[in-house]
């Protein structure tokens, strides 16, 4: 039975409504210093699974590869217009999300959505779930999203919230995807896989904490060139 989607979409949905009501009532000094420790999670879960490569000429060329694709394809621009109707719905319910200019409320959301819904451990944490039915990875990961969409919520209001919907379809699709996934893949593609998305993960914390804004959204289509370059690799080399 897949619980961990369950989990991991409960956990983005309470913490953004216990975020949007606290609002401002939770001390500054929390609003501004706990993202930083959140995006040094990210990056040291992110370096985790780069350690795991099994070849590391697939890892970057995936990341560059699909960073390309990305960028020629303007995605993480289409990612913040769906931020921007998410916010528009959610304005009707929250004073909080119009308290912030439409461009920080989309650099910070775009980097939310990404973190929620296409961190590399989400991605590997639902496919591993669904090929050994082990959800202790989502299950870490619920921890570190509850605070970290009740912190955003504050800011960012009940549109935090409205993350667990996209999250929870995605980490079900790809857990019940990985059962017929599975007789195709091998250790070595699983292990290139998680490495790129801990790639992902490493510069959405550099883009949590303010340090470097990676365009992450735009290398998604990373993840998705990585099994098949790892499987030409192997085959070949």
């Amino acid at each position: 039975m897949i619980i961990g989607p369950f989990i991991n979409g409960s956990a983005v949905l309470i913490g953004g409504g216990v975020g949007a009501v606290l609002g401002t009532r939770l001390p500054e000094r929390l609003r501004v210093s706990m993202p930083l420790m959140f995006g040094v999670a990210s990056m040291c879960m992110g370096v985790i699974l780069v350690m795991k490569v099994s070849h590391m000429p697939v890892m970057v060329l995936s990341i560059i590869l699909g960073a390309l694709i990305g960028e020629l394809i303007y995605l993480e621009k289409g990612i913040a217009i769906l931020g921007g109707k998410a916010r528009g719905i959610a304005s009707v319910f929250s004073k909080s999300s119009a308290g912030e200019s439409d461009e920080k409320f989309l650099q910070s959301y775009v980097a939310i959505i990404v973190l929620f819904c296409a961190s590399g451990t989400g991605i590997f944490g639902s496919m591993h779930e669904g090929m050994t039915g082990d959800a202790s990875v989502l299950i870490a990961k619920s921890f570190l999203d509850l605070f970290t969409a009740g912190i955003f919520a504050t800011t960012l209001g009940v549109a935090v919230s409205l993350i667990c919907v996209p999250q929870l379809i995605i980490q079900l699709v790809l857990a019940y995807g990985a059962i017929f996934i599975l007789p195709f893949t091998s250790p070595e593609m699983q292990a290139d896989f998680s490495a790129v998305g801990g790639v992902l993960m490493v510069a959405t914390g550099f883009r949590i904490c303010g340090i470097k804004v990676f365009p992450v959204a735009n290398m998604l289509p990373a993840l998705v060139l990585a099994m098949p370059i790892s499987h030409f690799w192997s085959s070949v080399f």
